[in-house]
């Protein structure tokens, strides 16, 4: 399972108002296991882009990026790691700007 060490997020700004609610972007800095098929010696984040529309929120996509290269790694997450990002999200939404 993974945990989430550290963060950062921001609102992501649309101005033409043509995606309805609100986005936000997560940077999400992650442990796993030594186990895990996720595991690399240095490290991982995600990307995620969550979303935020009457009341309903939601991840809309999540890339996984080795931290000191910055590769994106072609894996999906488990759905309860998926529960947990969506979780840590929803409870991290920055104040709008």
């Amino acid at each position: 399972m993974l945990t989430i060490t550290a963060y950062s997020a921001e609102l992501v700004k649309d101005p033409f108002g043509i995606i309805p609610g609100k986005r936000y972007e997560f940077n999400l800095e992650v442990d796993v296991p030594e186990d895990d098929e996720l595991y690399t010696a240095n490290g991982i984040y995600l990307r995620v882009i969550y979303g935020v529309d009457e009341g309903q929120s939601r991840i809309i996509k999540y890339d996984i990026h080795e931290n000191s290269t910055d590769t994106y790694l072609e894996f999906d997450l488990e759905d309860e790691e998926l529960a947990v990002v969506d979780t840590f999200c929803k409870e991290h939404l920055p104040q709008d700007e």
